[in-house]
């Protein structure tokens, strides 16, 4: 016993002695800056048939002079290795350290370590690797000039403007810089290769996106490769969408990897001259996110939905959440605002949503909406306060809460002679692709939107503590929701009218404001119901074809109570596209198009993209509105699992949040739920008294209880559905 006491002291005594491991680093920069300038590289990668092919609105940079620092105790002197892109002066304590050192040492005791940086280039960006001294976010940067000498000849930081802290994509590799950040990729090889013409054809079995390599290329002339996300697309050498047409004098076999990445299913490969080659396969280029939600049902029509929904959704989540694969590649905040919910019921991917936001907000003055599009300013608010309710991230709030309060004084600054919006030069009033859809007036849609985005502001004003600005938005917000239903309100029609034309409404009545009303939960529920009746169910009202809003229409649906009519849609909608062969989700599908139609888009044979973001909303509706999981505070720290079968049999799924995942599996006479974190409420009807083991159940009305589940427990109950 003795022996083993004292072997026991030496292991602790050894442990003691060990030297410190360093803490981890990463590459910072000022916030929101490599977010710009990651987006203008990935956004101007936009080609068609071989033209460059740039965004439609303003494009912002970096700030090229950043000035970081932060102050560090140290209890013993440190070595500190430092990497830097630009050109770098180096401080500790303000004084300034001679030429640019790749190494120094901090003396022990209280230290200010301070780089300021300088680059047109790339993004001004550091990484320091100390024992304890490390970038990470906590440092604190700026763009101006701070340190101000103060009467006793000493450096002060006494300017008046807020330092704000670093950002980061956690890029953990000293020797890779921020400016030579790539998406990894994999090699993938085509399913079937047909012989065409002089050439080939081949199949790579389904939608898919990365770099074509060339095998064994070799001669003088011309290789041609034309993509399509259909045969027929790949085929034709005039209208196809994408294309590499390259000039070669290849004495020798070599291989040959595409310089841009593009999206195809198919590609057409065409040689002229002498040139030959062997082959070709592709670098699969993806977003190494963790497939974290799951869902599973007793329908297997429904199953291939969902994982085709999050196959084309993981395919459109790149550095940002972008729009569709094939065409634009670009970051619009309509498409993103869909992708940010997906992602909370599939990916938890925070990363990805706050470099989008960031990307698209861009920098101060505001000249123009986000994407010059009304709607999309709007649904970039409203992206921030859900990221806050999903992941509980309150200082990205403080981060970003400036360039919020920007944004709104120049929409507010645009309201019209009522207090409302309508066109104004410079404006795209998008809401939706829709034949005979009028932008014109004061459209009730938008004002539906800038209500919302004024409550979101207020509640983000709270969380940076501007409880001044707070009071104001929700001033604003509250008299435009009542001047909203004293305006639009139609007591004949029991729905919003779309617009005002001339301060008198319109008789045109569109589903976007109405459906939206629901979920925004501003209607009473007499009014949710005859909406739901005079609207959303009346045939008779112009129908939505894109995935887009049909997203936000069966949303509306779900929150009034009606699964089973969504899961028939779901599966004549998004199993209509399957019955014709995607293995993606489209941009737009109409059913009553034929064969080669449902290509055809912009007035292009080939210009709808058939991998489009918005597609995969059935990730979002499964597992919200079926398996039923929502938080009720930030961070799932309290949240509700309300389950709605809608018609099935039975259904499974795992919901992700920040420390683990809400697992619900759900038949007409189980219930099972598993949380690995916050309390939550398990709500549900039942036609007997449930039996739950080791908790109590509370009928709260007729017909309906609620379990409260805490981390960790599985909790069973039998009941009858």
């Amino acid at each position: 016993m003795k022996n083993f006491k004292k072997l026991t002291l030496l292991v602790i005594l050894s442990f003691l002695t060990l030297p410190i491991f360093a803490q981890k680093a990463s590459w910072i920069w000022y916030p929101g800056d490599f977010d710009i300038y990651m987006s203008n590289v990935m956004q101007n990668r936009r080609t068609e048939r071989g033209s460059f092919f740039p965004v439609f609105w303003k494009m912002d940079s970096h700030f090229v002079l950043v000035d970081f620092h932060k102050e560090f105790n140290l209890a013993t002197a440190e070595e500190v290795k430092l990497y830097v892109e630009g050109t770098y002066n180096v401080k500790i304590d303000g004084q300034a350290i001679t030429g640019f050192p790749k190494t120094i040492t901090i003396p022990a005791g209280k230290h200010k370590l301070s780089l300021k940086v300088y680059s047109t280039a790339q993004v001004p960006a550091i990484f320091v690797q100390g024992k304890t001294v490390v970038s990470d976010e906590t440092w604190l940067t700026t763009f101006e000039d701070k340190e101000w000498i103060d009467a006793s000849g000493k450096t002060s930081d006494k300017s008046g403007t807020t330092f704000v802290n670093a950002g980061t994509w956690n890029l953990t590799d000293p020797l890779t810089p921020p400016s030579k950040f790539k998406l990894p990729t994999t090699p993938m090889f085509a399913v079937k290769t047909d012989k065409v013409n002089k050439g080939f054809v081949s199949d790579f079995g389904k939608e898919t996106f990365g770099f074509i390599k060339v095998h064994g290329l070799k001669g003088k002339g011309k290789l041609n490769i034309y993509y399509g996300e259909s045969k027929e697309e790949a085929l034709s050498v005039d209208k196809c969408e994408t294309l590499d047409l390259l000039e070669l004098d290849l004495s020798k076999k070599t291989d040959s990897i595409m310089i841009l990445s593009k999206a195809f299913r198919y590609v057409n490969v065409q040689s002229e001259g002498s040139v030959s080659l062997d082959s070709v396969s592709m670098l699969y280029e993806y977003s190494p996110v963790a497939e974290r939600g799951s869902f599973k049902s007793s329908d297997a029509e429904l199953n291939k939905i969902y994982d085709v929904s999050k196959y084309t959704f993981q395919l459109n989540t790149r550095e940002f959440f972008i729009d569709g694969i094939k065409r634009d590649r670009w970051v619009w905040s309509g498409d993103a605002y869909q992708s940010y919910l997906m992602n909370y019921y599939s990916f938890f991917d925070a990363s990805t949503v706050k470099r989008t936001l960031w990307a698209q907000r861009g920098k101060d003055p505001v000249t123009a909406h986000i994407n010059t599009i009304m709607d999309y300013s709007f649904y970039w608010f409203l992206g921030i306060y859900d990221y806050y309710q999903y992941s509980g991230d309150k200082k990205f709030v403080e981060d970003i809460y400036p360039r919020m309060k920007t944004l709104m004084t120049y929409i507010d600054g645009r309201k019209n002679k009522n207090g409302l919006l309508e066109w104004m030069p410079g404006d795209w009033i998008f809401i939706d692709w829709a034949d005979k859809l009028s932008k014109e007036g004061e459209v009730s849609f938008e004002q539906l939107l800038y209500c919302r985005s004024l409550e979101t502001m207020a509640l983000c004003a709270k969380l940076a503590n501007d409880n001044a600005s707070a009071a104001i938005y929700s001033k604003q917000a509250a008299a435009l929701k009542a001047k909203i239903f004293a305006l639009y309100w139609n007591p004949t029609k029991q729905a919003l009218v779309h617009s005002r034309i001339n301060g008198k409404q319109t008789d045109n009545v569109t589903r976007y404001a109405n459906m939206f009303g629901i979920f925004f939960d501003y209607f009473t529920p007499a009014q949710k119901l005859e909406v739901k009746k005079n609207v959303l169910l009346n045939d008779k009202v112009a129908k939505i074809t894109t995935p887009y809003m049909r997203f936000y229409e069966l949303e509306a649906l779900c929150a009034m109570g009606e699964q089973p009519y969504v899961l028939k849609e779901m599966k004549n909608y998004w199993g209509g596209m399957l019955k014709l062969g995607a293995t993606s989700f489209w941009e737009e599908y109409n059913p009553a198009k034929k064969d080669t139609e449902h290509l055809a888009m912009y007035g292009r044979p080939f210009g709808k993209s058939l991998c489009h973001a918005w597609g995969a909303s059935p990730i979002y509706l499964l597992g919200k509105y079926y398996l039923g999981v929502k938080p009720t505070s930030a961070a799932y720290q309290t949240y509700i699992v309300e389950p709605n079968l809608g018609g099935l049999e039975w259904m499974e799924g795992k919901v992700p949040t920040n420390n683990g995942e809400i697992a619900v599996s759900v038949s007409k006479k189980e219930i099972k739920v598993k949380a690995a974190d916050g309390v939550g409420k398990l709500r549900f009807k039942s036609t007997i008294k449930p039996i739950v083991s080791g908790t109590e159940v509370k009928e709260i009305s007729k017909g309906l209880y609620e379990v409260t589940i805490q981390k960790g427990v599985e909790y069973l109950v039998k009941y009858q559905g």
